[in-house]
């Protein structure tokens, strides 16, 4: 992976998130890419990871700081209440195998 560009490995990083991590609402799995939201949480995590600098406290404060609106915008919720315990650890195992592969 060392010789992509930066937005291509941020479209893959997106790409596997997308595919491996869902917000669950009453029990429905919504994939991050059919939500819309693997795009915006690669582009906030990218720079962690290009950096070397992966952390578990800092992961979740951007998905903390990433608002999901909810009822047509009535409500919003941070990202980080819709993920289930299962997918913040499979979104850091995403994130450790991609920063290894820098």
């Amino acid at each position: 992976m060392a010789n992509i560009s930066t937005s291509e490995a941020i479209e893959s990083l997106a790409a596997e998130i997308g595919e491996n991590v869902y917000i669950d609402v009453a029990k429905w799995h919504l994939y991050l890419s059919n939500a819309h939201l693997h795009t915006v949480l690669a582009e906030r995590l990218y720079p962690m990871l290009n950096s070397k600098s992966l952390n578990e406290d800092e992961v979740l404060k951007v998905l903390q700081s990433i608002p999901v609106k909810l009822g047509g915008g009535k409500r919003e919720v941070p990202l980080a209440d819709l993920l289930p315990m299962q997918c913040q650890v499979n979104l850091m195992d995403i994130l450790e195998q991609f920063q290894r592969n820098l």
